[in-house]
Protein backbone atom coordinates (compact mmCIF):
# COMPACT_ATOMS: atom_id res chain seq x y z
CA UNK A 1 0.00 0.00 0.00
CA UNK A 2 2.77 2.64 0.94
CA UNK A 3 4.58 2.00 -2.46
CA UNK A 4 1.10 3.28 -4.60
CA UNK A 5 1.08 6.09 -1.81
CA UNK A 6 4.15 6.97 -2.89
CA UNK A 7 3.91 6.19 -6.66
CA UNK A 8 0.81 8.55 -6.49
CA UNK A 9 2.33 11.51 -4.15
CA UNK A 10 5.39 11.57 -6.91
CA UNK A 11 3.24 11.27 -10.04
CA UNK A 12 1.37 14.33 -9.05
CA UNK A 13 4.43 16.33 -8.29
CA UNK A 14 6.39 14.97 -11.47
CA UNK A 15 4.41 13.55 -14.21
CA UNK A 16 1.00 15.08 -13.39
CA UNK A 17 1.29 18.46 -12.63
CA UNK A 18 -1.34 20.29 -12.96
CA UNK A 19 0.36 23.35 -13.90
CA UNK A 20 3.29 22.00 -16.00
CA UNK A 21 1.53 19.12 -17.63
CA UNK A 22 -2.08 19.95 -17.89
CA UNK A 23 -1.76 23.29 -18.02
CA UNK A 24 -4.47 24.20 -14.94
CA UNK A 25 -3.68 27.72 -12.65
CA UNK A 26 -1.68 29.47 -15.30
CA UNK A 27 -3.00 32.62 -14.01
CA UNK A 28 -1.34 32.71 -10.16
CA UNK A 29 1.55 31.00 -12.25
CA UNK A 30 2.14 33.35 -14.37
CA UNK A 31 0.87 36.50 -11.94
CA UNK A 32 2.09 35.73 -8.83
CA UNK A 33 5.62 34.11 -10.00
CA UNK A 34 7.61 37.56 -9.50
CA UNK A 35 9.08 37.04 -6.12
CA UNK A 36 9.89 33.76 -4.04
CA UNK A 37 7.80 34.20 -1.44
CA UNK A 38 4.23 35.30 -2.59
CA UNK A 39 5.08 32.00 -4.76
CA UNK A 40 5.76 30.22 -1.36
CA UNK A 41 2.63 31.83 0.03
CA UNK A 42 0.24 31.02 -2.98
CA UNK A 43 1.49 27.08 -3.42
CA UNK A 44 1.02 26.99 0.24
CA UNK A 45 -2.63 28.49 0.03
CA UNK A 46 -3.69 26.18 -3.07
CA UNK A 47 -2.19 23.13 -1.25
CA UNK A 48 -4.10 23.75 1.91
CA UNK A 49 -7.27 24.47 -0.07
CA UNK A 50 -6.57 21.44 -2.60
CA UNK A 51 -6.53 18.78 0.33
CA UNK A 52 -9.49 20.19 2.12
CA UNK A 53 -11.43 20.40 -0.85
CA UNK A 54 -10.28 16.84 -2.02
CA UNK A 55 -11.43 16.12 1.44
CA UNK A 56 -14.74 17.61 1.84
CA UNK A 57 -15.79 16.73 -2.18
CA UNK A 58 -14.63 13.37 -2.18
CA UNK A 59 -17.14 12.19 0.35
CA UNK A 60 -20.28 14.15 -0.66
CA UNK A 61 -19.85 13.10 -3.88
CA UNK A 62 -19.27 9.31 -3.25
CA UNK A 63 -21.91 9.83 -0.07
CA UNK A 64 -24.52 12.35 -1.39
CA UNK A 65 -24.65 13.25 -5.02
CA UNK A 66 -24.14 9.37 -6.03
CA UNK A 67 -26.74 7.72 -3.86
CA UNK A 68 -29.00 10.37 -4.66
CA UNK A 69 -28.51 10.31 -8.52
CA UNK A 70 -27.14 13.97 -8.56
CA UNK A 71 -23.91 13.54 -10.07
CA UNK A 72 -24.39 16.44 -12.53
CA UNK A 73 -24.40 18.61 -9.77
CA UNK A 74 -20.75 18.10 -9.40
CA UNK A 75 -18.97 21.28 -10.45
CA UNK A 76 -21.58 23.28 -8.77
CA UNK A 77 -21.61 21.80 -5.35
CA UNK A 78 -17.37 21.02 -5.92
CA UNK A 79 -17.12 25.09 -6.34
CA UNK A 80 -19.19 26.07 -3.69
CA UNK A 81 -17.30 24.21 -1.23
CA UNK A 82 -13.94 25.24 -2.86
CA UNK A 83 -15.05 28.72 -2.58
CA UNK A 84 -16.03 28.50 1.05
CA UNK A 85 -12.93 27.07 1.98
CA UNK A 86 -11.45 29.95 -0.15
CA UNK A 87 -13.20 32.64 1.78
CA UNK A 88 -12.33 31.26 4.91
CA UNK A 89 -8.52 30.81 4.42
CA UNK A 90 -8.29 34.49 3.31
CA UNK A 91 -10.06 35.56 6.75
CA UNK A 92 -7.60 33.28 9.01
CA UNK A 93 -4.30 34.49 6.15
CA UNK A 94 -6.03 38.59 6.59
CA UNK A 95 -5.93 38.51 10.55
CA UNK A 96 -2.77 36.07 11.04
CA UNK A 97 -0.80 36.77 8.34
CA UNK A 98 -1.07 40.45 6.97
CA UNK A 99 2.26 40.87 5.17
CA UNK A 100 1.23 37.47 2.88
CA UNK A 101 -2.38 38.60 2.39
CA UNK A 102 -1.21 42.28 1.40
CA UNK A 103 1.45 40.54 -1.14
CA UNK A 104 -0.85 37.99 -2.65
CA UNK A 105 -3.39 40.96 -3.31
CA UNK A 106 -6.25 39.77 -5.84
CA UNK A 107 -4.63 36.40 -6.43
CA UNK A 108 -6.04 35.21 -2.94
CA UNK A 109 -9.86 35.16 -3.87
CA UNK A 110 -8.47 33.53 -7.40
CA UNK A 111 -7.99 30.70 -5.96
CA UNK A 112 -11.95 29.93 -5.84
CA UNK A 113 -11.65 30.21 -9.79
CA UNK A 114 -8.58 28.29 -10.13
CA UNK A 115 -8.89 25.21 -12.65
CA UNK A 116 -6.34 24.20 -10.63
CA UNK A 117 -7.95 23.29 -7.34
CA UNK A 118 -11.19 22.07 -9.34
CA UNK A 119 -9.29 19.94 -11.36
CA UNK A 120 -8.29 17.72 -8.86
CA UNK A 121 -11.25 17.63 -7.08
CA UNK A 122 -13.11 16.20 -9.98
CA UNK A 123 -10.21 14.42 -11.89
CA UNK A 124 -9.66 12.67 -8.46
CA UNK A 125 -13.47 11.16 -8.82
CA UNK A 126 -12.69 10.37 -12.11
CA UNK A 127 -9.52 8.49 -11.11
CA UNK A 128 -11.75 6.40 -8.58
CA UNK A 129 -14.21 5.57 -11.06
CA UNK A 130 -11.84 3.93 -13.46
CA UNK A 131 -9.72 2.13 -10.43
CA UNK A 132 -12.13 1.31 -8.16
CA UNK A 133 -8.76 0.53 -5.43
CA UNK A 134 -8.12 4.69 -5.74
CA UNK A 135 -9.72 5.59 -2.68
CA UNK A 136 -10.11 8.47 -0.23
CA UNK A 137 -6.69 8.02 1.37
CA UNK A 138 -5.51 7.87 -2.64
CA UNK A 139 -7.24 10.84 -3.26
CA UNK A 140 -5.80 12.78 -0.12
CA UNK A 141 -2.27 12.14 -1.28
CA UNK A 142 -2.76 12.63 -4.53
CA UNK A 143 -4.04 16.51 -3.69
CA UNK A 144 -1.20 16.67 -1.55
CA UNK A 145 1.28 16.27 -4.03
CA UNK A 146 -0.86 17.83 -6.59
CA UNK A 147 -0.30 20.63 -4.00
CA UNK A 148 3.21 20.13 -4.06
CA UNK A 149 3.87 19.82 -7.68
CA UNK A 150 2.19 23.11 -7.86
CA UNK A 151 4.58 24.40 -5.48
CA UNK A 152 7.57 22.76 -7.10
CA UNK A 153 6.56 24.70 -10.22
CA UNK A 154 6.05 28.39 -8.69
CA UNK A 155 9.00 27.78 -6.66
CA UNK A 156 11.28 27.09 -10.15
CA UNK A 157 9.56 29.47 -12.33
CA UNK A 158 9.76 32.38 -9.62
CA UNK A 159 13.61 31.58 -9.20
CA UNK A 160 13.86 32.37 -13.05
CA UNK A 161 11.76 35.45 -13.20
CA UNK A 162 14.21 36.82 -10.18
CA UNK A 163 17.14 36.00 -12.10
CA UNK A 164 15.65 37.73 -15.75
CA UNK A 165 15.65 41.26 -13.47
CA UNK A 166 19.53 41.13 -13.11
CA UNK A 167 20.32 39.98 -16.80
CA UNK A 168 19.70 41.57 -19.60
CA UNK A 169 16.97 40.73 -21.54
CA UNK A 170 16.74 42.10 -25.23
CA UNK A 171 14.72 45.16 -25.27
CA UNK A 172 12.16 42.66 -27.64
CA UNK A 173 11.59 39.95 -25.04
CA UNK A 174 11.11 42.10 -22.03
CA UNK A 175 7.92 41.24 -20.04
CA UNK A 176 5.45 39.01 -21.51
CA UNK A 177 7.36 37.51 -23.91
CA UNK A 178 10.19 35.70 -22.03
CA UNK A 179 7.98 35.34 -19.38
CA UNK A 180 5.88 32.79 -21.66
CA UNK A 181 9.19 31.93 -23.12
CA UNK A 182 10.76 30.75 -20.01
CA UNK A 183 7.34 29.32 -18.78
CA UNK A 184 6.78 26.47 -21.76
CA UNK A 185 11.13 25.76 -21.15
CA UNK A 186 9.99 24.93 -17.48
CA UNK A 187 7.10 22.60 -19.19
CA UNK A 188 9.03 21.19 -21.56
CA UNK A 189 11.80 20.30 -18.73
CA UNK A 190 8.86 18.46 -16.76
CA UNK A 191 8.22 16.27 -19.85
CA UNK A 192 11.26 14.34 -19.28
CA UNK A 193 9.81 12.84 -16.24
CA UNK A 194 7.54 11.31 -18.23
CA UNK A 195 9.41 8.01 -18.84
CA UNK A 196 10.40 7.95 -15.18
CA UNK A 197 6.94 7.36 -13.07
Amino acid sequence: MIPGLVSIFLAAILTENYILSKFLGICPFLGVSKKLNTAVGMSLAVTVVMVISTAVTWPLYTYVLVPLRLEYLQTIVFILVIAALVQLLETAMRKYMPPLYQSLGIYLPLITTNCAVLGVTMLVIEKGSADPTFGYLQSLVNAFGSGIGFLVAMVIFAGIRERFEKNDVPAFLKGLPITLIAASLVAVSFLGFQGIV
